[in-house]
């Protein structure tokens, strides 16, 4: 296999390996490099909806994704589309997914299935460099706390995505969701620290009010997106993505207007997040 970074502190591309088909050492060096990275990309793969729930079983258990659309034949994977006529996408913003779970899911595994002419790319932000940057007194200021996440403000029927057009392609609109973790996180195989809060889920600091906390978790998300920490994926036919929600957090460009594009989505289980 071959590793190329494609930002000084976030994501590579890895050559000379068929997921499809990949040994248990190579298995090994790619979840590496993902918890690393926090996003691995493949060109060139051949991979059926067979292979997609195949490779992501061999990373321990799937979560079925309870908003997006199911793919019909295969309830593993989630369809994360939009068509000619829709104006908004899923996952237009910067986010991590799943950090509203009491045990967040630990990346996703996102396969190209039809493209626009052009557009429709993806970025990812390290959430290492993103802690590592912080000033010493921003770091002191963040030690020990803890924030609530949530999405229902988002998914319930009144919510975001209810406001647009793509509310009608969603499920789970009466599902309540919550849960508290630390601000800062050690990420579980590297023991890197990591900053764990977003704007689309992170409401409130434990102990503060949502409007208490706007200042610092704004000053927070600000400082996590530095020139040097953030990749774009321009995707291809044949392109897979694997990226680790605890290390990243990720942002759908909504640049293609009038035209489809559809991608087939798998989410690994995770683990209970530890400062």
């Amino acid at each position: 296999m071959k590793t190329t970074a494609m930002a000084p502190e976030c994501g590579v591309e890895i050559e000379g390996v068929s997921l499809r088909s990949c040994s248990d050492s190579e298995m090994d060096a790619i979840k590496h490099a993902i918890y690393e990275h926090g996003v691995a990309v493949f060109r060139n793969q051949e991979f059926s909806p067979e292979d997609h729930i195949k490779f992501g079983r061999r990373w321990g258990g799937i979560d079925v994704n309870n908003y997006f659309p199911l793919q019909e034949d295969f309830n593993e994977i989630a369809v994360v589309k939009k068509e000619p006529d829709e104006q908004t996408n899923i996952g237009g913003a910067w986010h991590t997914d799943h950090s509203y779970d009491q045990i967040p899911a630990m990346g996703s595994i996102l396969v190209a299935r039809e493209l626009p002419p052009s557009g429709g790319d993806t970025m990812w932000a390290h959430m290492g460099a993103a802690y590592d940057a912080l000033s010493d007194d921003l770091k002191a200021r963040i030690e020990g706390l803890e924030a609530f996440h949530t999405a229902d403000h988002v998914y319930k029927a009144d919510g975001l995505y209810a406001q647009t057009d793509m509310g009608k392609n969603l499920r789970g609109q009466d599902l309540k969701t919550g849960a508290v973790h630390p601000v800062v996180i050690r990420h579980p195989h590297t023991g890197r620290k990591l900053l764990y809060v977003n704007n689309a889920f992170t409401i409130n600091f434990v102990g503060q009010t949502r409007e208490e906390s706007l200042p610092l978790l704004n000053e927070l998300c600000d400082a996590a997106l530095t020139d040097t920490n953030q990749c774009r994926l321009k995707w291809e036919p044949g392109t897979i993505a694997i990226w680790d929600n605890r290390t990243s957090w990720h942002n759908a460009m909504n640049d293609y207007q009038g035209h489809r594009r559809e991608m087939h989505r798998i989410t690994l289980s995770g683990e209970a997040l530890a400062a």
